[in-house]
């Protein structure tokens, strides 16, 4: 390889290093917040579910 590949690959291996470090940390927190929530009966979500099966039967 040439001098200037090999530069090129430097260049993009720390572009990889710091986009990791600066976006990981805001990734971690996203992916903690999703949690195990449950989804939940309640809302207007739920009313319209419960008047579509009402209409069903």
């Amino acid at each position: 390889m040439t001098i200037l590949t090999h530069g090129a690959i430097a260049t993009f291996l720390r572009m990889t290093a710091l986009t990791a470090f600066l976006v990981g940390p805001v990734g971690a927190y996203a992916y903690a917040q999703t949690g195990d929530k449950q989804t939940g009966a309640s809302g207007a979500g739920f009313v319209l579910y419960m008047s579509l099966q009402r209409n069903r039967m």
